[in-house]
């Protein structure tokens, strides 16, 4: 019945498809007057994904494996630990197929695949199995053998995927140094049809195991949280966002904020926040190297003269280093990128670059060559822990950077090294608080960047190493340190940080008159505002019929205006002091 077409085992209904033939059967019986009911039930109906038939079940004979002598031996190297799986409660779904195993049938009537290796004599119906082709029978000596027309099933041939590849059955130089390997970095969802039937596998042909952990991810799915899959339509072409965003920005996105074994949800958010990323890099890179251009001295790792600064940056690149090989060593590649996108970002990019920036400008400076020196050390080891996930980019700069090196894949992974600089991690983190304490009070005050003002700094603590820096990034025109509060301008500003004060004279930096008008304005628009939603909020008629979700939002509202209104009347008492 291969056809779907009924034979003559009932005569009545020889030649009718299988559809008709049940419709009359039902009609055989109601004529007959023994059917007893006919009512509607659910059950699983399998269906092809591609033309969504349904797939009609028959017996047939089949190829199978004998599976319990190869399950034990498979059982037992994960339960020594020879085999570990990552997360480790992954091997719960693996000890759950293989105790509860059950012979494998590895045919399949497909026109694709490897043809199982079963020869059947067509003169005295002997079966032959074996490794090579047979010319003739092995029981009558005939020459009219036929191969079995059945495919083997394609997690068979996958199994033996981590020698076959290498020449197995020959013992291959390449067999010799690949086989076994390490890692096998695959999703949990073919933990039984394709990690447990690689280890037995190779504990069977190579009697030794293929890798010793398996790093299992999470799946890729849509942003309604669903498997991509071709029958919802939903799968998304990597080579359309490789095309829009690049390969780089595409891995980034799939490792960001991820854990082992845990599903992510595809986002385009975290597309355009890798694209950022890598265009971050790419200007940072070529801001050092337009400074590299004329340098003519060798660019060793920096040791001597040595600013605060490039200790800072040098400390929290030691302890990158560290971090970053300790999770990638611990599978959290998630939290690893994490790490070195903190670092390249926020305090390589964002600071220090600026930082350095009055250094190189000033040929003249002494310590010119100290901030180049560094700056090529410390963009060249990110570039060195970020390439497993940024691989294209990263190699891209780095051959520019190093012109002799060979390849960024040749060159030593970063080691930590015994460096101590605490102190001036604690000077450049104080520093930075400042600073952005002094922006957010020049911007609050609408204060324009060309306006420079004093800073009179009151503390204990040793700043001066950074006062380049306050100068330039907290728009300073002279930097004073002071260890008690004296000679104070009326009418300054003050920003604080922990065991600091530091006092703005306001005096040049604003009109006050202007800024005075300008911001009672923007008093009276927020008052007017106010007065609304005040009104609003004390009728019962509107907070007893309105939606909870309008009353909310007002509410939210309310509490906006009335910060925005104490942080202008703050700063009309910062002027008018």
């Amino acid at each position: 019945m291969k056809t779907g077409i009924m034979k003559d085992i009932v005569p009545e209904y020889e030649g009718l498809d299988i559809y008709t033939a049940r419709e009359k059967i039902v009609e055989k019986l109601k004529e007959l007057d023994v059917l007893v009911k006919i009512e509607d039930y659910k059950h699983n109906v399998g269906k092809c994904y591609r033309c969504h038939q349904t797939v009609e079940p028959r017996v047939s004979t089949q190829w199978f494996v004998k599976m319990k002598p190869l399950a034990e031996p498979a059982i037992k190297v994960v339960k020594e630990n020879k085999v570990r799986f990552v997360p480790d409660r992954y091997s719960k779904t693996y000890f759950n197929w293989m105790e509860n195993i059950q012979d494998w049938c590895i045919s399949r009537q497909l026109w694709w695949g490897h043809r199982i290796p079963a020869y059947y004599c067509k003169d005295c119906n002997e079966i032959i199995v074996g490794s090579t082709t047979p010319t003739v029978c092995t029981k009558c000596n005939s020459k009219n053998l036929v191969q079995d027309e059945d495919t083997l099933d394609t997690w068979f041939s996958s199994a033996l995927w981590p020698f076959s590849t290498l020449g197995w059955p020959e013992k291959t130089e390449d067999l010799k140094y690949f086989y076994p390997t390490n890692t096998l970095v695959t999703g949990y969802d073919i933990i039984f049809f394709w990690v447990a039937r690689m280890i037995f596998s190779g504990i069977e042909h190579m009697n030794e195991i293929p890798f010793d952990t398996v790093f299992i991810h999470g799946i890729i799915r849509d942003s309604q949280g669903r498997k991509m899959s071709k029958s919802l339509g939903n799968g998304i072409d990597p080579l359309e966002i490789i095309e829009k965003y690049g390969a780089d920005a595409l891995r980034f996105s799939l490792v960001i904020g991820t854990s082992p074994g845990t599903d992510l949800r595809y986002s385009p958010e975290k597309l355009d926040s890798a694209g950022n990323f890598a265009n971050k890099i790419w200007n940072a890179s070529k801001f050092v190297m337009m400074n590299l251009e004329n340098h003519t001295k060798e660019l060793n790792p920096p040791q001597y003269d040595l600013q605060v600064e490039d200790k800072w940056i040098l400390s929290l690149l030691n302890k990158l280093i560290k971090e970053v090989t300790t999770n990638i060593d611990k599978y959290e590649l998630g939290i690893a990128l994490e790490k070195i996108y903190n670092f390249t970002w926020n305090e390589f990019c964002d600071w220090y670059i600026e930082m350095v920036k009055t250094r190189l400008y000033d040929k003249e400076d002494k310590t010119r060559d100290v901030a180049l020196a560094t700056l090529h050390y410390v963009l060249t080891t990110s570039l060195k822990v970020l390439h497993p996930f940024m691989p294209f980019m990263t190699e891209k700069i780095f051959k520019t950077l190093n012109p002799n090196e060979e390849s960024i894949m040749l060159s030593n992974w970063p080691i930590e090294e015994k460096v101590e600089y605490s102190q001036e991690e604690k000077t450049i983190e104080l520093i930075k608080q400042i600073i952005v304490g002094i922006r957010n009070l020049r911007a609050q005050m609408n204060i324009h960047p060309s306006r420079k003002s004093k800073l009179i700094i009151i503390t204990n603590e040793s700043l001066e190493g950074g006062v380049k820096t306050l100068e330039k990034l907290g728009f300073a025109e002279e930097v004073i340190f002071q260890k008690e509060k004296i000679n104070i301008p009326e009418n300054s500003a003050c920003v604080t940080a922990p065991s600091v004060e530091v006092y703005i004279p306001l005096e040049d930096l604003i009109d006050k008159k202007a800024e005075t008008e300008r911001l009672t304005r923007e008093k009276e628009k927020i008052q007017a505002e106010l007065q609304k939603l005040n009104g609003m909020l004390s009728n019962k008629g509107f907070l007893e019929k309105a939606p909870e979700k309008t009353v909310t939002e007002a509410k939210e509202k309310q509490n906006k205006f009335n910060e925005m209104l104490a942080v202008i009347e703050e700063q009309l008492n910062k002027i008018n002091l």
